[in-house]
């Protein structure tokens, strides 16, 4: 931000001593970042944050000298001669996109004369480097210099049918700035139009087509408040930055739109005549109320860690602009301060306007120890597991194109959520898994390095209600996209039950899933709690992995991280260890196709209870000519231990007794001898 030492002297009473000046601007925040010698004036450079809005004109500079020297801040107040004519004769507004246009005003002046600006106004818009175009031009940019708020002037004659239409920009269409490029605009945009084209881009430039020259004689004086987020998109995408975008990306003032559209209609009539219509168009007129802030002495020698008079915190924050409240210590935040929303935010503007440097060093600030959350350890868990299995982390956005989005869904098969605007080119939904992001970075790998990379992702996903009354849940999960096989993911899923102690044995559910292999998804769950589905494992078909050029196989997985952690047990526990030797056995079966391992387990585990130390699959045999079609073999291991003797051969064999008949009686499972 750029500012004149003669113009900022309008305003406030200057110190003599400019260096000082600077230094202490910067030690309240902001910045200097050099000084330049402008014949009997200075062009000082400050360093404005992007919190600081209020900053961006000489008078917000102004406050903050006058709050740090307690000297009085002078603010013009414009008044106008309004005309016999009524503004509703003149012109009419139609504000149809809110969301990006909260207020829009508007005023007429008539019978101006274009020409050349005094020597005062040209010289403090060339102190901060503003160029120089007419008298009308340059009046709106004093007033934005001035003031931080953003101007816009039209010729009122090239205006169609007197009407002004704020609405989004149509597919297709395009804007000749006054810059006289040719611009494309889309729907994301915010445009200011008349009855049949667009005649600007909303907080960015004006169009040609509209602009003042010499033959103006009515002008139509613009003052709005548009998001920072419409407008700092249009400028990037359009690549098309001006000082009226870089002031709405940080936020204007909206209690000084119509006193910046005042003072502007009063400098036009004092430099280039006319008469200013009666009244204003004003499409949101009332302004909402900001909420008050509390601030506690006791939390500002907490955090400052040093005592600071009742009576110089309240007149530090009443020269600020904020109001005090009809409770202890409350206090209303200014207009222009976006920024002052919480405690913490009124502790920083005391300390910064006190002075950073009357804080001691040795400042008795107490610190308390901290442990880490639940959460936080268990992510450290599951993190050093997947990459120890060789998976890359990686990030990415939490919306999606409706392509990506309806690819592959496992959790749900509801709509998504949708945002309002698109927070990504294109991309409107909030994503319901977060296999599909992970599938498209692994393409892009593919694509750009000819790398197979291996993922994981934790991040939430947003999963729509039941019925239209329900709110959405916002879920925590783990994505895992790799090009292993199907049991070796399997085992990794398996090896983070392990490290986050969780003891159940993995259970796995055959389902149905677009996108998916049919066979090869499974809905995981944990052994004894069957109801609660944990996450989803699968192949994803070859069909699917085509829309992303991707090599098959493709196996991924995605895992419901609150019912992992409900489930785990993060601190080791002390287990009794038997000192007494083990019994091991090895069991032949012959059973059906369709019985799977984790039935199998299941069984051999409840025949035997706590005397089973441990059971272990070996391998499978098929001979349909033997055996009989849709039949095989499962070789496994079981382990037999007591905890307060030694087993006994009768002992054992009457517990593999046990499991024979269990598996006989349950799964029609045979023992080969």
């Amino acid at each position: 931000m750029l500012v004149s030492w003669k113009w900022l002297s309008r305003y406030v009473d200057l110190p003599s001593d400019r260096v000082q000046l600077e230094q202490r601007l910067a030690l309240s925040g902001l910045n200097h970042e050099s000084t330049e010698a402008i014949g009997d004036d200075f062009r000082i450079d400050l360093e404005v944050t992007s919190n600081r809005g209020d900053c961006l004109g000489h008078i917000g500079v102004a406050r903050e000298i006058s709050v740090l020297y307690q000297t009085p801040l002078r603010t013009p107040e414009p008044t106008l001669k309004p005309s016999a004519t009524h503004v509703d004769q003149l012109l009419s507004v139609d504000n149809q996109y809110i969301d990006a246009c909260p207020r829009y005003t508007a005023r007429v002046i008539q019978g101006v004369k274009i020409g050349s600006s005094p020597d005062w106004i040209v010289a403090a818009l060339k102190a901060v480097n503003i160029g120089i175009v007419n008298n009308v031009v340059d009046i709106t940019n004093y007033v934005m210099m001035e003031c931080g708020q953003p101007l816009h002037a039209f010729d009122h004659a090239k205006i169609n049918d007197q009407k002004i239409i704020v609405r989004p920009a149509r597919s297709g269409e395009t804007i000749t700035a006054i810059d006289h490029h040719e611009y494309a605009l889309d729907e994301s945009m915010c445009v200011i139009a008349d009855a049949k084209v667009a005649t600007a881009v909303a907080g960015v430039m004006g169009g040609a087509d509209s602009e003042i020259d010499e033959n103006t004689t009515d002008i139509v004086l613009e003052a709005a408040d548009f998001t920072p987020l419409i407008v700092r998109r249009a400028a990037r995408s359009l690549k098309l930055h001006s000082p009226s975008s870089f002031r709405f990306e940080r936020r204007v003032d909206p209690a000084r739109i119509d006193w910046a559209s005042r003072r502007a209609c009063e400098l036009i009539c004092e430099i280039a005549g006319g008469q200013v219509a009666d009244g204003v168009i004003d499409t949101a007129p009332e302004l909402p109320p900001r909420t008050p802030v509390v601030l506690r002495l006791s939390q500002l020698k907490r955090i400052l860690g040093i005592e600071i008079p009742p009576e110089t915190v309240s007149r530090i924050l009443t020269d600020l602009g904020c109001t005090p409240g009809d409770a202890p210590g409350e206090y209303l935040p200014p207009t222009w301060r976006h920024d002052l929303t919480r405690e913490p935010d009124l502790i920083e503007e005391v300390a910064r306007i006190h002075g950073y440097d009357k804080i001691p060093e040795d400042a008795p600030i107490p610190v308390a120890p901290s442990s880490k959350r639940v959460f936080d350890s268990a992510m450290e868990r599951a993190r050093g597991v997947m990459t120890a299995a060789g998976l890359s982390e990686a990030m990415t956005p939490s919306v999606v194109t409706v392509n990506l989005d309806e690819s592959l869904s496992p959790w749900t098969d509801r709509p998504a959520l949708q945002t309002q605007t698109a927070m990504l080119k294109g991309a409107k939904s909030l994503r319901r898994t977060l296999i599909p992001s992970l599938l498209q970075a692994r393409a892009n790998n593919w694509a750009w390095a000819s790398i197979a990379a291996n993922l994981f992702e934790i991040a939430h996903i947003y999963l729509p209600g039941k019925t239209s009354e329900d709110l959405p849940e916002e879920l925590y999960t783990l994505a895992i996209v790799s090009g292993q096989d199907f049991f070796v993911v399997k085992g990794v899923i398996e090896k983070l039950l392990q490290s986050m102690g969780i003891h159940q044995t993995l259970s796995v559910q055959p389902v149905e899933r677009p996108g998916f292999i049919p066979g090869q998804i499974v809905q995981l769950a944990l052994q004894g709690d069957a109801e609660n589905t944990i996450g989803y494992l699968g192949t994803v078909a070859p069909k699917t992995l085509k829309r992303w050029k991707l090599p098959e196989p493709v196996c991924v997985a995605e895992l419901s991280l609150p019912a992992l952690i409900q489930r785990s047990q993060l601190v080791p526990q002390q287990q009794l260890v038997s000192m007494f030797p083990t019994v091991q056995r090895d069991l032949n079966f012959i059973m059906s196709e369709s019985v799977r391992w984790s039935e199998l387990e299941s069984v051999v585990r409840s025949a035997v209870g706590t005397q089973l130390s441990d059971v272990a699959y070996r391998e499978t045999y098929r001979d349909a000519e033997r055996d009989g079609k849709d039949r095989k073999r499962v070789l496994l291991s079981v382990e037999l231990q007591k905890d307060d003797g030694t087993l006994s051969g009768d002992e054992a064999d009457a517990l593999i007794q046990s499991i024979i008949g269990a598996c006989k009686d349950k799964l029609s499972a045979e023992l080969l001898s």
